[in-house]
């Protein structure tokens, strides 16, 4: 499978979704994209986040608030001397970034779900450009 996820995904993309790589902050596509529509798995295109539940976090990532219902997985990440909670895609395992909880936004889960844009691809809802 390593090989075909190697053909399916561009270099960056497979360092981020396979390697659990993580995107230089504010380099991303979608950190600034707050256009209406449906954020899916760049790997596997399971859908991820609905464009509803992502604000601006100024953290240089996309930032969602919520997940679809059973998108995504979560693992305890103990790596870079932290402990952190991963979130993988629920189809594929490809790595997505990270969720954190209680820091202070006001959104209505009180959590941020710190995403690599490398990971996902987007889907405009009907008649909005991408």
């Amino acid at each position: 499978m390593t090989e075909d996820w190697r053909t399916r995904l561009t270099p960056q993309q497979y360092a981020v979704l396979r390697e659990k790589a993580t995107e230089a902050p504010f380099s991303g596509e979608y950190d600034l994209h707050f256009k209406d529509g449906t954020y899916a798995c760049a790997g596997c295109g399971q859908e991820l986040f609905g464009s509803e539940t992502k604000f601006n976090a100024h953290c240089g990532w996309p930032s969602f608030f919520d997940a679809k219902p059973h998108a995504v997985e979560f693992i305890t990440d103990d790596s870079h001397g932290m402990t952190r909670t991963e979130v993988v895609c629920g189809n594929c395992s490809g790595h997505l970034g990270h969720v954190f909880e209680g820091e202070g936004f006001a959104t209505p889960t009180d959590q941020r779900y710190c995403i690599n844009s490398l990971s996902l691809a987007f889907s405009p809802t009907k008649g909005e450009d991408a």
